[in-house]
């Protein structure tokens, strides 16, 4: 998943190295044909830049990362759709669906197994647990917050960043706080983790933004998939937040199996007067 990796990282590069992503996230196929010089001189960056982009991509150096770009694009893709710019409602539809399952394999990709099984554990032993999240985040912060109450934790969220600091001083090592940010740039987020981090909470990050200032702060972090860039961040999809979000509420439900499901079943029935 180089590409989807580059994108996660796009955001905390330089502006030289922006360049050279930005040139192989548009042209990855012209790329794996050229010479390191020859990238250089067609994304307009120098060849030290494009061998520390190589690098912060985890690779030894410009040819193996080649040849692992090279293996990935040879797996068949289905041609990618900009849906801003789509007006058949037909494939209007069938290119967001696709846009939607595609970033769940990149998440599926990227999530690390051991790291959410860290988490899970982490959260079953909390006290009380937060989330945090501003502004697209802020809902699914909320609806993180609602799944596990529904598990019986001690559970809240908070989307305004005065309020998050203010809670995140008085946590102490027996809490638990989940900051969801799609790029991890947000300074209000990571002021708010860093604080709660310093008060003695154990911080779990849900981003995209592999490297990002978020990650920093966290003592878990559970990466998600980016998503094709856009001409605007408001056009953006969450979906891979949603999805790890989802991922680790289920995981701790299996945890809790035994307790969860006569909870639940009783919670059916204090329900069931308010449907019809």
């Amino acid at each position: 998943m180089i590409l989807e990796k580059l994108q996660g990282i796009y955001d905390s590069l330089g502006d030289s190295e922006k360049r050279v992503a930005s040139y192989i996230l548009e042209r990855p196929d012209d790329v794996i044909h050229y010479s390191i010089t020859e990238l250089a001189r067609h994304s307009g960056a120098s060849e030290a830049t494009i061998y520390r982009l190589c690098r912060k991509l985890d690779f030894d150096g410009y040819q193996h990362f080649k040849i692992a770009l090279a293996r990935e694009l040879s797996v068949p893709k289905e041609d990618a759709l900009e849906v801003e710019e789509i007006h058949d409602l037909d494939k209007l539809v069938r290119a967001i669906l696709n846009e939607n399952l595609e970033l769940i394999q990149g998440t599926m990709e990227l999530l690390d197994v051991n790291t959410v099984k860290q988490a899970t554990e982490v959260i079953l032993e909390s006290r009380r647990l937060v989330f945090f999240g501003v502004g697209r985040s802020g809902p699914i912060a909320e609806e993180g917050a609602f799944r596990f109450m529904l598990l019986g934790f001690a559970t809240s969220s908070y989307s305004d960043p005065h309020a998050q600091v203010m809670v995140a001083s008085t946590l102490t090592s027996d809490d638990v706080v989940v900051g969801i940010s799609h790029s991890g740039m947000i300074r209000d987020i990571v002021k708010s983790m860093q604080v709660a981090k310093d008060s003695g909470a154990k911080t779990i990050a849900i981003t995209s933004g592999i490297g990002s200032p978020l990650t920093d702060v966290a003592n878990i972090v559970l990466y998600c998939a980016a998503g094709r860039k856009r001409s605007s961040e408001f056009l953006t999809n969450r979906v891979g937040e949603m999805v790890v979000v989802d991922v680790l509420y289920k995981c701790v439900l299996s945890a809790m199996r035994d307790r969860v499901f006569p909870h639940f079943n009783n919670l059916s029935e204090i329900l069931r007067p308010k449907r019809f």
